[in-house]
């Protein structure tokens, strides 16, 4: 799904294409599961004839700050959210940059704002909202920091991360995985998935390692690589071909497809062994020869041994609810927001 560098392309395009100009008119295309607490008509109404003063991110949410009364969206793409620009190219996740489509609208749209280009009345630039699985969430807030959803979200790596010592008290008085915790939106906004695991690779911790058991240098390596990782998926502006080569990224997708990773460990140049595991209701990849489980130096604790290994991700708890039947695939496994999808059944890990 996006993640929080998509996530900052999308508030950046807005900027790029929107910032001081006036939405002139909204198309919208029915959705009660993707509108939120608003029908689509409502959306169009409340934001038509007003001017765009500033696009932002928070966590793996991104909102549109607006001039005059009323109040402002508020979106998240979910697992299959997309932002586009008319005649531009586009990032998409684990892809990269693309090429722009001759397709238009988008498939699967919910919304496409009509912004007027100087004193004419006649061309607009169309930026699209577009979401296949209905996933993503479309809301209108009042004051988006101060409102749910962003409101009940922990610290955004890039914009305000804690310090070391806030950050160390927080890992202390935790006993679950702690890959689970960095994929809580209510603890580190805007991790996902394959942020978790490059995040852990390069601080050398083990996803399964409990956050009470951890020593001090692996929280201060945690605490640089947290802030490191994002800032550099940020600075790229999501485009993956990007990305530093000697990153998990660039080898944790071939799982199941026989493909021979060529990792190799820096510095030493030594082959990488990268192994799969499920935690927190997400597989997770690692490299055997750097991420070793340490044992607890706290002893066997049966509170942390009797632990969920699943923290739920703030704003995928209520999407679970609207999945029902529906099974779909994740990055290379057949795994959900928290639970493990198999065709004909679904199993919730709890």
């Amino acid at each position: 799904m996006p993640e929080l560098p998509e996530v900052e392309y999308a508030a950046a395009l807005i900027r790029e294409h929107a910032v001081g100009k006036l939405i002139h008119h909204v198309d919208t295309f029915d959705d009660s599961l993707v509108f939120s607490g608003s029908t689509h008509q409502e959306f169009a109404r409340e934001i038509t004839g007003r001017i765009v003063d500033d696009a932002a991110r928070y966590g793996k949410y991104f909102y549109i700050q607006l001039q005059g009364n009323g109040r402002m969206p508020v979106l998240h793409f979910g697992m299959t959210g997309a932002l586009q620009v008319r005649g531009h190219a586009t990032v998409k996740y684990k892809v990269g940059a693309t090429s722009p489509s001759d397709v238009w609208p988008p498939r699967y749209v919910k919304f496409i704002l009509y912004i007027q280009n100087g004193n004419s009345a006649t061309y607009f630039t169309e930026i699209a909202f577009s979401d296949a699985r209905r996933l993503g969430r479309i809301r209108l807030v009042v004051s988006p920091l101060n409102e749910p959803p962003i409101s009940e979200l922990g610290f955004d790596p890039v914009l305000s991360m804690p310090s070391l010592e806030d950050f160390h008290a927080s890992l202390s008085k935790r006993t679950c995985p702690i890959k689970a915790l960095l994929l809580d939106q209510a603890f580190s906004a805007g991790v996902g998935n394959y942020l978790a695991d490059e995040i852990l690779y390069q601080a050398h911790v083990h996803p399964e390692q409990r956050c009470n058991t951890l020593d001090r240098d692996q929280v201060i390596a945690l605490h640089h690589h947290v802030a490191d990782v994002c800032r550099i998926t940020v600075q790229a502006n999501a485009d993956n071909s990007k990305y530093p080569k000697h990153w998990l990224f660039k080898h944790r997708w071939g799982k199941g497809k026989n493909v021979k990773t060529t990792m190799t460990l820096v510095p030493s140049g030594e082959p990488a062994t990268i192994k799969w595991i499920t935690v927190g209701g997400r597989t997770s990849a690692y490299v055997a020869e750097v991420q070793k489980r340490l044992p607890s130096s706290k002893g066997n604790d049966p509170v942390a041994a009797a632990a969920s290994d699943t923290v739920a991700d703030h704003d995928d708890v209520a999407q679970r609810k609207s999945r029902g039947r529906q099974s779909r695939r994740v990055d290379d496994d057949i795994v959900e927001q928290g639970y493990t999808v198999r065709p004909k059944r679904r199993r919730t890990n709890t």
